[in-house]
């Protein structure tokens, strides 16, 4: 999630004041009531406002994903005429509400024309009608497969994203180099490797935290399902109730569950730790050999970009081998916002080829558009040959019913906090019935 540049705050007071100068103009000569003071051009302004969070409770701070795109941004005004308002999301400004709360309220209540949203919303907004079908802009045409699938709701491309989250094991090769271990690329190899590096004096081999231990569920529930050619007949039958997410969920679950019961991942710190600031000081510090994240995180020097060792980012062990976790974020136009069909304008140039290719180029990161390509950075190669051969798993899917995302993230922490594996596997249950009913 991106921080929101705040901008154009001059030409908004010296609107403000025409406007105060014209209105009291009017109440103190009466004779000419109907005269507009205001100039043509001002008048015919077009604007587009969109929320988006606020990563940083700084605004002035530094974020290259924001300049990315920015960049595109200042490519719709320019070729559209459009003035874009910033409204962000900061949590000082909201209290205790999340920022998806917040965009929940904000886009039934059409308080906005475009957002960035998370996949669980994008699915629930999708599902109300709340969001414009997109698949008619000229920018759909040239998305992956893998774009469309994750964001159509009952049959509608609802959200288009400006780049592709993968999440990925980045690992410290020099630690894995001294102790002779390969990369791993099923969940018994894994292990393997955690044992060894627990016998050599490293207590806790991967750095965990509450929010990112679901990639390797996902990775492991739905590998066949992504990867064995029978991917919508499988959905339809988890959508329909002939099949459990619960089965599916239920070796990945089992695997985090041995590697909390040899004590290769901490349980009572990750149900408690923020994501990188709990497990990156000792992961660059060579202390601990394994940690996951995201894509962005190799290319980020405040998050894993610049290591005093050799990185590699590969996928996570599978049956199948390495499989990346692809979820989805997107920008979505509200069905009923007061500027739509301008918010639609604006989202087709920043999602043309043109735009994401320089997104992509500035930001280092995996296009949605199938004819963009970037050369990504030396450690990020495993993990992107992976994904450009078609081979990953999705973590948030808008055309399954039942959301992926938050909701494993959440029954994830129940076994964090001391849940069994058969009482999860309930919770997702309890969930599809709850949709199917």
């Amino acid at each position: 999630m991106r921080p929101f540049l705040k901008r154009r705050a001059r030409r908004g007071a010296a609107g403000l004041l025409a406007l105060l100068a014209a209105l009291s103009l009017t109440a103190c000569g009466g004779s000419e009531p109907d005269v507009n003071l205001l100039p043509q051009d001002e008048e015919e302004e077009r604007v587009v406002n969109l929320f988006s969070p606020m990563e940083k409770t700084d605004p002035n701070a530094e974020n290259v994903a924001r300049t990315a795109s920015d960049l595109t941004v200042a490519m719709a005004e320019e070729k559209l005429g459009i003035t874009m308002v910033y409204r962000t999301y900061t949590a000082e400004d909201y209290q205790d509400k999340t920022y998806d709360e917040v965009t929940l309220d904000r886009a039934r209540n059409n308080m906005d024309d475009l957002y960035l949203l998370n996949p669980d919303i994008v699915l629930a907004l999708g599902a109300e009608g709340k969001l414009m079908d997109l698949s008619g802009l000229d920018s759909a045409k040239n998305l992956r497969d893998i774009i469309r699938v994750a964001n159509t709701v009952d049959g509608k491309l609802v959200a288009i994203p400006q780049e592709v989250v993968a999440y990925g094991l980045f690992l410290n090769m020099d630690l894995f180099n001294r102790y002779g271990l390969a990369l791993p690329e099923t969940p018994e190899e894994f292990l393997e490797c955690c044992r060894v590096f627990q016998e050599n004096g490293i207590e806790t081999p991967i750095g965990a935290n509450r929010w990112w231990l679901e990639t390797f569920v996902f990775a492991q529930a739905y590998a066949d399902l992504y990867n064995g050619g029978n991917t919508e007949a499988e959905i339809a039958a988890l959508n329909s109730g002939e099949a459990k997410y619960s089965d599916y969920m239920r070796p990945g679950f089992e695997f985090l569950q041995t590697l909390i019961d040899r004590g290769y991942i901490d349980a009572e710190k990750a149900l408690v730790s923020e994501a990188i600031e709990a497990e990156g000081p000792d992961f660059l510090a060579g202390k601990t050999p394994i940690v996951m994240a995201y894509w962005g995180a190799a290319n980020t020097e405040t998050s894993y970009g610049k290591t005093d060792f050799e990185m590699r980012v590969i996928g996570f062990p599978t049956d199948r081998g390495q499989m990346p976790v692809m979820p989805m974020t997107g920008l979505a136009v509200g069905a009923e916002a007061e500027h739509r069909e301008d918010a639609a304008k604006v989202l087709n140039i920043m999602t043309s080829d043109e735009a994401l290719q320089v997104y992509s180029e500035t930001n280092r990161v995996i296009s949605p558009s199938k004819n963009v390509k970037v050369d990504c950075v030396p450690a990020l190669r495993p993990l992107n040959e992976r994904i450009e051969a078609g081979v990953y798993v999705l973590g948030s899917n808008a055309s399954m019913h039942v959301e992926q995302w938050g909701n494993t993230c959440r029954i994830v922490r129940q076994l964090l906090g001391g849940a069994t594996v058969d009482e999860c596997m309930a919770a997702f249950d309890e969930l599809q019935a709850k949709t199917l009913s």
